[in-house]
């Protein structure tokens, strides 16, 4: 069936069925799940979908912007509107305290970083408190869009004391695999999730709508001697992670 017979609003669009706007953004996510528009097919124009299903094209216009809002099409500026391609959500446990490099290596993806900061910064007082440091102490801290099989996946912020990570630059890929070469690895962390929904500027970064869902993610990480030795704020994207945690009696 053609995109356009499958807009046709004979057969879904009726007086009792709800807001015209309603009708037609189930109408396109029956057509989304049902392969009439696969992922990265480009929708019809808003003149053309109203010209088909007699609708105005203020009303076309708020259901697609509910489908994007969902992150099931997204637009692109100057070619239209299209269909998103599906994440492929990955497991993540709780149990063990590894790195997000250690973690896609396990999948066999391959991850690249953009930096967005890294270097020495006069420490914060939240990183004063965490990091149990003395006013006025400075931090390495590094700032990065975490991407894996080339997709935009986190946004990891880490700050560390400089006796623990001297030269934020010796960071490449892995954090983790630094301080190991250092002796510096933690080997135990506290972490607190929170359900987010991402800013503009972050949503941008990640690819994904303004107000999307998100995870929080807190950690406070420890050497084996208990000192605090890292203190990471990440946000992932809410439509590629679930973490898993094991429980036992």
């Amino acid at each position: 069936m053609s995109v356009i017979e499958f807009l046709r609003p004979e057969g879904w669009l009726g007086e009792t069925g709800g807001p015209r706007y309603v009708q037609l953004r189930q109408r396109l996510e029956t057509g989304i799940e049902s392969g009439v528009l696969p992922p990265n097919s480009s929708l019809p124009p808003e003149r053309e979908i109203a010209e088909i299903t007699e609708l105005s094209r203020v009303t076309v216009r708020k259901a697609i912007q509910e489908l994007v809002r969902e992150g099931l099409i997204e637009q692109r500026q100057g070619s239209g509107s299209f269909v998103r391609e599906p994440m492929s959500r990955m497991e993540q446990s709780l149990s063990h305290l590894t790195s997000f490099t250690e973690d896609m290596a396990q999948r066999g993806m391959e991850t690249t970083s953009r930096w967005l900061e890294r270097g020495v910064f006069l420490a914060t007082r939240g990183e004063i408190d965490a990091l149990d440091l003395d006013a006025g102490a400075e931090v390495a801290r590094i700032y990065r869009l975490r991407e894996a099989g080339g997709r935009p996946m986190a946004l990891e912020r880490a700050s560390l004391p400089l006796d623990i990570l001297p030269n934020p630059l010796e960071v490449t890929t892995s954090l983790y695999e630094v301080l190991e070469r250092r002796g510096q690895r933690p080997v135990r962390a506290l972490q607190k999730i929170s359900a987010i929904n991402l800013e503009p500027r972050e949503a941008d970064l990640l690819n994904v709508p303004e107000g999307a869902a998100g995870l929080s993610i807190e950690r406070t990480s420890y050497l084996v001697s208990g000192r605090v030795a890292e203190l990471t704020r990440s946000l992932y994207r809410g439509d590629a992670y679930d973490f898993v945690a094991e429980l036992r009696l």
